[in-house]
This record gives C-alpha cells, structure tokens and sequence, in this order.
C-alpha cells in the first residue's frame, strides 16, 4: 500500500463527504501516476457522531475502512486507532473539513522521492474565502515566541523573523521550506519516520499534538517541509468553536503539557506559568467582549428610548397639565424604565435583535410590548395610570430611535446591521446547464429565491479571474470544475466581499466556510426537549398568558384577521387547554410515529399521505389539538417534510419556536 489517509470526524457529515469525494479523486490520480501498485487506503475513525456520519459512511463509502467509537477520545487517541492498523509507506492525517486537489498526493510523493531527508510533509492551506492559512508553516513555540503570538505582538510585525516566529512570517508563502511545526490539519509522514517517532502522544486531547508529533519528527533526525506547490481548501474549524472558552483553555493547556515534556525543569515552570496567564488573560478579555457585544446594543437602545420616554414626559406635562413636575420621581425613574424593559424584552422575543435585522419583527415586537403595557395600564389602579398618551408615543420613540440606531450602524458598514437586507442575492454560477437545474431544485425546496442567477459553462471565463460582476455569492458546481479551478478563482477574488459555495457531485447540499445549507437545515432547530415537565409547563404558560392578551387585545386585533369567525372560539380552546397554539403538522387525535431527522432520505422532501408503515415504531410525545402547525414556520416552503418538523419539534423543542410560529401567524387566527 503507497498511501493511508486518516481522518478524524465529529458531526460534520457534509464536509467529510465532501472531503471524501475529494481524496478518492486524488488516489485515483496517484494510480495513474505511478500504476497499479500505488494504492490508497481510506480510514475513517468517528469520535461518537450524533449526525449521521458513519451511515452516510457506511451507505456511500462501503470502501473506506470505518472506526466507529462510541464515546469520543479525542483527536490523537483516534488517529492512533487507524494508525496501529493501515500499511501505507506514506500516511496522512487529514481534516474532514478538507477539500485536496487531484494532485495532492502526486505532488507530495513525488516531493518524498527527491527528498530522502523529509519525514514529515505540510501543504499550502486556503480557507473558504480563498485567504492563505498562516497555520500552513509554522515555528517551535519556545517562551518567546510564544509570548510574541499571546501578547499580540506578532500581529505588529507578522514578517520578522524573531516576533513572527509563530507563522514563520519571515518566509514566503509561495516557496518550498523546511519548517518547525505542521498542521494537524493535513499531515504527511512517511512509514520510516513513523516507526521512529512512534504515535501521537495521547496526553493532548486536542491541539497541540501536531505540534509534539512534528517535533518527534525533527527529533528522530528528519526535516519537516512545507510544500507550496499543491493546494487543500482548509474550511478551518468546522469540528470545533474557536471562540469558546473550551477551545482557549485545552489549546493552551496543550502548550503548557508540550512544555513540560521538552522543557527543562525550570523552563516548563516559566512557560506554563505564561500559559496560565494566557488562559487567564484570554478568557478576561473574552468574557468582556462578549458581553460587550451582548449588552451594547440593547443599552444604547435603552438610553435613546428612555430619554426619548423622559422627553415626551416633560412635553406633555407642560402643555397638557401645565407643570412640568406635575409627574412623581416614582413614575419617572421607575415607571418609564420599565415601560422601556418591557418594549426591548418583547422586541427580543420577535427577534428584533437577530442578525441580520429585520426590522418588521422589530416593529412586530415592540408593537405587541405596547399592547401590553396598555393592557396593564388599563389593570392599574386609579393614582397609577398617570398618562396613556406617554405610553403611545414613547413606544412610537422607541421603535423610531431603535431603527435609526440600526441605521447609523449600517452606515458604518457594521456587519450584520444592514436595515434591508435584499432576500434576493444574485448569483453566479460555475458548472453545466445539468448541475445550475440541480441546484435551482435544491433552492426551491429550501425556500430561497434565486431569480437572478448568472451562469458559466466555461471555468476559465475571464470573468471570474478579471472584475467580477455584481454579484453576492459565487457557486461552484464540482462536477464541473476541478478542485484546482476553485482555489484559483477563490485566490484570485478573495478581497472581493463574495461569498463562496460549492454544490458537491451528488449532494443536495451548499458548502461554505461556516456554512451547510440543505433541506435539512430548515428542520433542525437546535432546542431543548418537549416531554420535559420544564417544557411542558412553559408551553402551557405561553398558551395561557397568549389566549389573554388576544382576548384583550380583541378591539385592536380582531378587525384585521383573515378568519374572525375563529378568533374568540381558538382563544377560548386554548385559555381552557382543548388547544394549544402550536402542534404537529400531521392531523391526528393522537400523535402517530416519526421518523427521526437523521434517517431521512435525501430525496427533496414532498407531502405525502400519512402513513404509518413507513415510520419508525416510536411515538412522538402527546399533544394537544394546534391552531397552527409546525410547518407555519416555514410558510414559503410550499412541500415541506412534515415528518422531520414534527420529529424536530418534539426532540429540539424551546418556547421560542411556538413564539416564531405565533408571530409570523398572528393575523391568522
């Protein structure tokens, strides 16, 4: 065997068919390179997937040698489960996250060959956007250079050769070199080296074990090369969540235990004192920046809305009451501050503070918070209701000042704050007339509209090496154009603003950096659990309080309703539990079984009959008679799987769903 290939998985199916996809193009191309006798062998080790990665593996891949563990590990205890068993003369441990060229194990190789000398072996990294991935070369963390990459300094002059050390800044992208550390991301070692250096050091969960085995390598007298003349799109990250505090303290912890194996005593002492600080110094900043970015903009909303509520007051106590102290300090700094809480709350609840802003559910929610405080107000006694015309334009300030604050941020381009975020993207797409049908189709069952969509047969046309036209997304159908093309493309567009997907040969399903889009995606919400007494009593609540404050809003709220005759008699239903606002799709006085999400078909989902032969012998918890269903989630999905909403909704359930469901529906009653 001339090659094994290694590749670690947890719960990113798409990427690791993809990648697949991809190796098995590249050992084919091996094959033709050096015949019959360069073989490649395929090892999959999945660290207890809940995604349906090792069915997929199983259904797809019957080729590839499968570990399925049924806990997870961690990254180097499971690459040593495939490495005690493939026989290749060369090994690679490669991300699932990955996409490699076709030439990729020719090019590396051959480099072998040359190169007596080389027991490990790196590549040239990209990510999604076509950006180079500094992680492709990288230096010995000692102290130093260490301390250069924590404290940010690295960043100042990323190319000396002392501060950049991390990156090895000092050398160029674009040429061959002999480097410190390799990625853990796309690793190659040859057989000779690896019965030297023995397996990875299992004390690393994950991260930092790429760095220890490199080192192994230079210890057992070979060189570590980094090899610019091939390419792997690397998406980066997609197993893990780099900005969690989880990711901060197990990179670090894995320094400090590299330290205190290749350290002297006194110098592992220093270091993994700095490593400690480091964690503690990441996670502080962390921490505020994260509640920075938390508590900003809902505490801007609160000043602009609260001094407007302050202004209003003092304009109508001097023109309606004519004494400007004529309202209390108790209705001043408590009242208002109050009716402001209330508006932002419900504004939160309609997803007023989602990304990207809508500024209709904005409106919907602090709308509805002004219904409420009326419906209090009406319930206070005589010496607390002090003005309902403060309440009414302070709420109409509110929703104003909110939407201009929006729109300063848009103006200064910060991301996500966009006020009309256009529905409509235009797209351009790389592949045949065959494969820009597939994914119109794939559009169509995910409820995207995709009218202005421009298409290239060609993937050398110029027009995707030169200035690109106005576009939003550029789609690569992967039937169509190599490997090799994207990368090219991606390279040469990355400052451009656009973003980049790939529509892989035989999956319905959109790939990009930190992006899956598939039907499955408009199913899987990712919640809490229905059956539990929590739940169940926050959904009756959510009915209860709901059926009240419909009642009272009646006079408001009845007029504009596409079915009045419904309105009071489902209200009534729900108030005394006949009803819940929101069920399964499926009629039935009792809930029939379902399929989990996960054994689904591939298929583009359609309504069927129901029909409960071809559903799983498990029952979905019970519940009451709906007025709206699941699927009024997705209401501009004209067939969707009402199988998998039911499942979904009964196993990831959370309160926020039933008020998604409500809100979208609330002139349906």
């Amino acid at each position: 065997m001339l090659l094994s290939v290694v590749i670690v998985n947890y719960n990113v199916k798409y990427f690791l068919q993809q990648c697949l996809m991809s190796v098995q193009q590249a050992a084919e191309e091996l094959r033709l390179h050096y015949g019959e006798e360069a073989q490649t062998e395929i090892w999959v080790v999945d660290n207890n997937s809940t995604d349906g990665s090792v069915q997929m593996i199983r259904d797809t891949f019957p080729q590839v040698h499968l570990i399925a563990n049924s806990d997870n590990p961690g990254f180097a205890k499971a690459n040593n489960q495939a490495l005690r068993q493939c026989t290749g003369d060369y090994i690679l441990l490669l991300n699932p996250d990955t996409l490699v060229q076709r030439d990729t194990f020719t090019t590396c190789i051959d480099f072998y060959r040359q190169h007596p000398d080389c027991g490990g072996l790196s590549v040239k990294m990209v990510n999604g956007e076509g950006q180079f991935l500094k992680e492709s070369k990288r230096g010995f963390p000692s102290p130093a250079t260490s301390f250069y990459k924590i404290s940010g300094l690295i960043k100042l002059f990323p190319h000396n050769r002392k501060v950049g050390a991390y990156y090895m800044g000092h050398l160029d992208d674009n040429e061959v070199n002999e480097v410190d550390v390799l990625p853990g991301a796309f690793l190659m070692i040859s057989r000779q080296a690896l019965e030297k250096t023995g397996l990875l050091d299992e004390t690393y969960f994950m991260y930092g074990e790429d760095i220890d085995f490199s080192w192994s390598i230079k210890l057992a007298g070979y060189k570590n090369y980094y090899l610019p003349t091939t390419r792997i799109l690397h998406y980066k990250g997609e197993s893990t969540r780099k900005s969690s505090m989880n990711y901060v303290y197990t990179f670090y912890n894995a320094m400090a235990i590299f330290a205190r194996k290749y350290f002297s005593k006194g110098g592992a002492k220093s270091y993994t004192l700095l490593i400690q600080c480091a964690i503690w110094l990441r996670a502080s900043v962390d921490f505020l920046k994260r509640m920075m970015g938390w508590l900003a903009l809902p505490m801007l909303d609160f000043a602009a809305s609260f001094g407007g509520f302050l202004a209003i007051k003092q304009i109508w106590a001097s023109y309606w009451a004519s004494n400007i102290n004529y309202y209390p300090g108790f209705y001043t700094w408590t009242i208002l501050p109050l009716y402001v809480l209330i508006l932002l709350i419900t504004s939160w609840l309609a997803g007023g503070y989602d990304k990207p802003v809508r500024i209709g559910r904005m409106i919907q929610g602090m709308a509805t918070g002004a219904m409420l405080l009326l419906v209090f107000y009406s319930l206070l006694s005589e010496e607390l209701r002090f003005s309902r015309a403060i309440v009414l334009l302070g709420s109409l300030w509110s929703i104003a000042a909110t939407i201009g604050i929006r729109g300063i941020l848009n103006l200064c381009g910060v991301e996500g704050y966009r006020i009309r975020p256009s529905s409509k993207r235009r797209y351009l797409v790389v592949g045949s007339t065959e494969e820009t049908e597939r994914l119109e189709s794939l559009f169509d069952q995910m409820g995207i509209e995709h009218d202005d969509i421009m298409v290239t047969h060609d993937p050398d046309d110029s027009i995707l090496y030169g200035e690109l036209p106005n576009v939003n997304e550029v789609i690569f159908c992967s039937r169509d154009i190599t490997i090799n093309k994207i990368l090219d493309i991606q390279e040469r567009q990355s400052d451009k603003g656009v973003d980049f997907r790939i529509l892989p040969d035989g999956m319905d399903v959109l790939i990009g950096s930190n992006y899956i889009g598939s039907p499955d995606t408009l199913y899987t919400p990712d919640f809490g659990n229905i059956a539990s007494a929590t739940n169940r009593r926050s959904k009756r609540m959510f009915d209860i309080v709901t059926a009240l404050l419909l009642i009272v809003l009646s006079p408001i709220l009845y007029w504009p309703q596409r079915r009045k005759r419904r309105y009071f008699a489902d209200c009534w239903a729900v108030l005394i539990g006949r009803k819940s606002w929101v069920g399964y799709s499926r009629r039935s006085e009792s809930p029939q079984p379902s399929t989990p999400s996960s054994l689904q078909p591939s298929n583009p989902p359609t309504l069927q009959p129901f029909n409960p032969q071809t559903l799983q012998a498990e029952s979905l918890p019970a519940l009451r008679p709906s007025v709206f269903r699941t699927r009024d989630r997705i209401p501009r999905v004209k067939n969707p799987d009402i199988q998998r909403l039911d499942s979904d909704y009964a196993n990831n359930y959370h309160l926020s769903t039933d008020m998604t469901i409500l809100f979208i529906n609330l002139l349906k009653i």
